[in-house]
């Protein structure tokens, strides 16, 4: 039976190119779903075995809306994957670049290809479901002047072309992707702890718990706060930081880090993408 794994959207979005990417070796059968939800429950439930989430972009930063999921599911990470993000403005075969009138693309991709479209005013974009989404449209409406922006693989997916590629605003744009399962699995060659932890409110707590780290010698490589929805103006944090739970310092690392916090919990502990 092959390994059931889900990600958003359908085939052709950068999702599906983050689960191509990791489970490289062919044997993954590749569920796309509606929304970050409707993937977590799967997961939960055991309908799936792994979740591709995004959760990081260099140009936009976190992607908030998976960070406050993830809380609130009893599932783990144990593996992430970084994707170079190039839009290509993806047209039907034979299109010229004159006769394209409207582009359409997620809100995201439109916002990170501002730079094109203040090259070609006389474009209009226009907000669509998803990168792949737009591409299938352009197939269907057999019409020149419209085009999409998205991946070589949803160009691949739809028999399109692409006329430009890489038109975003940054060459080095990439998305960092979580590997999530029902199951807590640490590899011995972890190196990379994600944490979500709510802090007492008091001075220096904050302080404090990054101490714990320095004091071990610890590299703390990111540091985001979200707020508490039903506590107004209260945060809690997450942090990822060097190491693995399995070993002696990382246990006693957090033991003493629980110890100053409300909640504390650890999301993953995983083989990091280094460069």
């Amino acid at each position: 039976m092959k390994t059931r794994v889900g990600y958003l959207g359908q085939v052709g979005t950068f999702s599906e190119i983050a689960v191509l990417s990791y489970f490289h070796d062919g044997e993954a059968e590749r569920i796309g779903m509606k929304s970050f939800r409707e993937m977590l429950e799967a997961l939960e439930n055991k309908e799936l075995d792994y979740a591709v989430l995004p959760v990081e972009n260099t140009t936009t930063g976190i992607i908030s809306r998976t960070y406050d999921l993830l809380k609130s599911y009893e599932v783990f990470a144990v593996g992430e994957a970084v994707i170079q993000i190039a839009e290509d403005l993806i047209v039907l075969p034979g299109t010229k670049i004159e006769e394209i009138r409207t582009v359409y693309s997620h809100p995201e991709a439109l916002s990170q290809c501002s730079g094109f479209f203040e090259a070609h005013p006389s474009i209009r974009q226009v907000p669509y479901n998803d990168t792949a989404k737009s591409a299938e449209l352009v197939k269907n409406s057999n019409d020149r002047s419209i085009a999409a922006l998205g991946s070589w693989r949803a160009r691949e997916a739809y028999g399109l072309e692409s006329l430009l590629q890489g038109v975003q605003n940054l060459k080095n744009n990439m998305t960092r992707f979580l590997i999530v399962s029902n199951k807590r699995i640490v590899q011995p060659e972890a190196d990379k702890v994600s944490l979500m932890m709510v802090l007492r409110h008091k001075p220096g707590t904050l302080y404090n718990i990054l101490g714990i780290l320095a004091k071990n010698g610890v590299n703390v490589l990111k540091l985001e706060s979200r707020p508490i929805q039903e506590h107004p103006f209260e945060y809690f944090f997450y942090i990822d930081f060097e190491g693995n739970t399995e070993t002696r310092l990382t246990q006693e690392i957090l033991k003493e880090m629980g110890q100053r916090c409300i909640e504390m919990r650890v999301l993953g502990c995983y083989k990091a993408v280094h460069f």
